[in-house]
């Protein structure tokens, strides 16, 4: 088995964007990004709002093909991608979507039905657990989201901006429990715009911007180099 525990070669992608009634042309969102993840680790992605983090992401995943380039992982290597509200359906109860969220992520139903206790607790929903998701506030839907998204196992975690949402009270409580999951077993990407959350729980780091990698390598270097770009905005 290869060394890394994932590998991304060479990514492109390319995207189609409408410039008028009849013109459409390739808007190009990712620009030859390479890197590896290694067993273990725990590899921060920082960027602004809109620099490719996410899709990024998705591509490791799986969700999303990329337009050129490859992701090399072992055929047994568990991935998951953990985001907010991954699967949710506004018509859906608290708990049936948290079953949804657990399923999308590579549990069996029966595993999701028994995290339902501890997913309810650490939501702190009350009530509204059993009520649509659609009458939730952003904050419930961030704790139930963050809750459903915190019980998996697997070899690969990728992790999409948790920490930036929800009061000051619940981004406690949920770093405490990210912090446990990220000093645990398994090879971590972790996506923010934030350089302190980056530096802080990160072993290495990659600044993205516009799609390209601007540097890589240790975080502290990563986020001053990020910030230096910033300040010349």
């Amino acid at each position: 088995m290869n060394a890394n525990i994932l590998e991304a070669r060479h990514l492109n992608l390319d995207y189609p964007i409408k410039e008028g009634t009849f013109r459409w042309s390739q808007f190009r969102a990712l620009h030859d990004v390479s890197f590896e993840v290694r067993p273990g680790e725990t590899l921060g992605i920082l960027g602004r709002n809109g620099c490719g983090k996410s899709t990024l992401l998705r591509i490791l995943a799986g969700i999303v093909n990329p337009s050129a380039g490859s992701v090399i992982c072992h055929p047994d290597i568990r991935r998951s991608l953990l985001t907010l509200g991954l699967g949710f359906r506004f018509d859906l109860s608290g708990r049936d979507n948290a079953v949804l969220s657990l399923m999308y992520q590579g549990s069996t139903k029966k595993d999701a039905l028994a995290s339902l206790p501890e997913i309810c607790e650490f939501a702190e929903l009350g009530d509204f657990f059993e009520q649509p998701v659609r009458t939730y506030s952003t904050g419930m839907r961030a704790r139930l989201g963050f809750a459903a998204a915190m019980k998996t196992d697997v070899e690969l975690l990728l992790i999409d901006e948790i920490l930036s949402v929800g009061d000051e009270h619940f981004q406690q409580r949920a770093r405490a429990v990210m912090l446990d999951k990220i000093h645990g077993h398994q090879a971590v990407v972790f996506v923010s715009h934030n350089g302190v959350q980056i530096n802080a729980i990160c072993d290495r780091a990659i600044w993205l911007e516009n799609g390209r990698i601007g540097s890589s390598g240790k975080p502290q270097r990563v986020v001053d180099d990020y910030r230096a770009f910033l300040r010349t905005l």
